[in-house]
């Protein structure tokens, strides 16, 4: 990290004028105690930093390099404009107000303003010599439509309205992406905990801990435009491994090698299509041993190879935690290779076992894992991760009482996902792997170009959950995460409860068109494993759960297979352009303003749009049919032209579906 002073004349010869300082290719204004920079990043792209401390930091965090871009700059009595391609920054000279334009001259975002005090935009208060609680806040329109900022389970697909916590959590994941229908994207450049405040007021970004203040801002024509610069500036999903695109059986837990062996070979033996299977938690002898317990698992390669050979891979739960009992638990304590306490003790969750968690900012600290990882597993034929408890998930959450490599919990926490996933993508990249996959639940800024994988977490299995799923698919999506799916079912189940049936039969459904389709959940009724810690769910299989629901099932399944070399194709696409298979309707509709209250409904790649039903009892369902295109029924094959409302029956055999574009698909 460089630290640049505000008398830095690395550049051109700077030219002072009032409050405002130009350098070759960067505006700074500096008064009343703050210093901020506005720069270029890539083109058509302005960058912010801000500080009172008076020192501004090269941090990028998760931002990638850019090409170089020339700012137009220009000075005058009152204020400066900075112009890079499509976007202006005006800034007045008394008090730093900054009104951002695209190329036509529209405002695409303004700092607030207040008359009795100069500073209310930009807010800092001083946290220690040179950290910061800071805020900046935006005028807002009110008929403006936000999106994107990750996963969060508020059933709400636009986020207008709403306050969003910057942390992460289970079931939550900040990504703080925010796409406008303004026409503008707007990235935080801060891991800090914080809040985004979505007001009908306000637009405002606070983080509790932090040396400055950093986002980067562009503007765009479509949905698509913005979403494809934010993967340029942060990066896109690597290829996805054909395989992936298939099914996934998982459950809590398969609690030994026969157990796990004994599903895949009934998959196989009904002739029923799988992708992959899962291994889940406590397959070690202690927390953090990251092996396999060879009393269960006594031939973990020879189990490899047989999957292998029925064309099934294995994925296996990793935590990144130690329990004070783990043969490895010394080692990383000596070497200070733990998320470490500012105060009281170092042990931060209880699951069967007190737990510490690795610092994975810290880059011994992942050569150390990786290390057992490879050794234990990778040695052995593992290629599939599923890195668990990734928030952290500590408890109680006190932020503050954090010290990680790279600073306090309060600074730096939204970061510890990413570095998770770095640990293992790093190992398998340095071993000459080329097609990495790995389930993680939850992500940051950049990590979709680790292979990450990313899930909704442990949810309940009830329709008022399922509704909720769809939107935060659809918003994480936009985030910049192509790769999401959710436990189809729900992690909590009931396999005796006809209730809880429909809502699986409704789920596995829409799991058919979700980027990734994987069953898992622990069911009730549960049962204990004699002498181990923790037991196993009820059968999670698609045949444990009666006839009809197995007929219906076994249909999507096939329904899947056949779809999967269209999914491949636009998961391609995902690779290439940043562009979710799994997105809004407005994002191929932007002109339609009816598809911006249609948050029910999605495309699946450009050619499929899904009505997932997600009510229970339901015999019809509302179903728009957007602008500019003829809609087929997949089921019936009968054509409808877009614009109007249907009021669809649905059976408990169908999900509606409807394609476009002469694209030839049946359910």
């Amino acid at each position: 990290m460089t630290t640049m002073l505000a008398t830095s004349n690395g550049y051109a010869e700077p030219e002072k004028a009032g409050p405002f300082t130009r350098f070759e290719n960067r505006l700074q204004w500096q008064s009343q105690g703050e210093l901020f920079w506005i720069d270029a990043f890539g083109p058509d792209a302005l960058r912010f930093r801000s500080s009172k401390s008076l020192r501004i930091t090269d941090q990028d965090w998760n931002l990638l390099p850019q090409p170089e871009s020339k700012l137009e700059i220009s000075i005058g009595p009152r204020a400066a404009t900075v112009k890079n391609g499509k976007i202006t920054a005006e800034v007045q000279a008394r008090r730093g107000r900054i009104t951002y334009r695209n190329e036509k001259g529209e405002v695409l975002l303004r700092e607030a303003i207040h008359a009795h005090h100069p500073q209310f935009a930009r807010q800092f208060k001083t946290r220690g010599s040179d950290h910061f609680e800071m805020k900046v806040t935006f005028d807002a329109d009110k008929d403006e439509h936000l999106y994107g900022m990750g996963q969060y389970p508020n059933d709400c697909l636009d986020l207008k309205g709403t306050v969003l916590e910057l942390a992460q959590k289970n079931t939550q994941i900040s990504i703080p992406f925010l796409l406008s229908s303004k026409g503008y994207g707007f990235i935080w450049n801060n891991p800090a905990v914080g809040r985004a405040e979505l007001s009908m007021t306000h637009t405002s970004f606070y983080a509790e801990y932090a040396k400055q203040m950093d986002y980067v801002i562009f503007p765009g024509d479509t949905p698509a435009d913005l979403v494809s610069h934010y993967a340029d500036l942060t990066g896109k999903a690597p290829k996805m491994p054909k395989y992936a695109t298939g099914f996934w059986q998982s459950k809590l837990r398969y609690y030994s090698q026969e157990d796990l062996m004994s599903v895949a070979r009934e998959y196989k033996k009904r002739n029923l299509p799988i992708s992959v299977i899962v291994c889940d938690f406590y397959h070690w002898p202690v927390t953090g041993d990251w092996k396999f317990n060879a009393e269960l698992w006594p031939d973990p390669k020879g189990m490899i190879e047989e999957l292998k050979a029925m064309e099934i891979e294995l994925l296996v739960s990793v935590w990144p935690t130690l329990a004070a009992d783990s043969e490895n638990y010394k080692e990383f304590i000596d070497n200070n290779w733990t998320i470490r306490p500012e105060l009281g003790n170092n042990l931060f969750l209880k699951v069967n076992d007190d737990l510490t968690f690795v610092d994975v900012m810290h880059p011994e600290a992942r050569q150390a894992l990786w290390s057992k990882l490879q050794k234990n597993y990778y040695d052995l034929g593992v290629r599939m991760f599923w890195m668990d408890e990734a928030e952290p998930e500590i408890e109680p959450l006190e932020y503050d009482n954090i010290r990680y490599y790279l600073g306090n919990g309060r600074e730096v926490s939204c970061l510890y996902p990413y570095y998770f996933a770095k640990t293992i993508h790093d190992g398998q990249v340095a071993n000459g792997q080329t097609e990495i996959i790995n389930l993680i639940r939850s992500g940051w800024i950049g990590s979709q170009r680790l292979g990450t994988l990313l899930w909704s977490g442990d949810i309940s299995g009830d329709f008022e959950t399922l509704r909720k799923q769809v939107k935060a698919g659809l918003n994480i999506g936009l985030a910049g995460i192509p790769w999401w799916n959710t436990d189809i079912g729900g992690f909590y189940g009931d396999t005796e409860s006809e209730a809880y049936k429909e809502v699986l039969i409704r789920w596995f459904q829409y799991g058919t068109f979700c980027p990734v389709m994987r069953m898992h959940g622990v069911n009730r009724p549960q049962r204990k494993i004699p002498g181990q810690i923790t037991g196993t769910g009820a059968s999670n299989e698609v045949w444990g759960f009666g006839e009809k629901p197995l007929e219906i099932m076994t249909h999507y399944l096939q329904v899947r297979e056949r779809l999967r070399p269209y999914i491949q194709r636009h998961m391609d696409v995902a690779s290439e352009t940043g562009i979710p298979v799994m997105r809004p309707l407005f994002f191929d509709f932007p002109n339609d303003e009816a598809c911006h209250a249609i948050e029910d409904q999605y495309m699946f790649g450009p050619d499929v749009m899904v009505a997932p039903v997600l009510e229970a009892g339901a015999e019809t369902r509302s179903i728009y049919l957007p602008l500019g295109a003829v809609w087929k029924d997949a089921l019936t094959g009968q054509e409808y032209k877009g614009g109007q409302t249907l009021d669809y029956e649905v059976a408990l055999e169908n999900i509606p579906l409807f394609t476009r574009n002469a694209f030839d698909f049946e359910l």
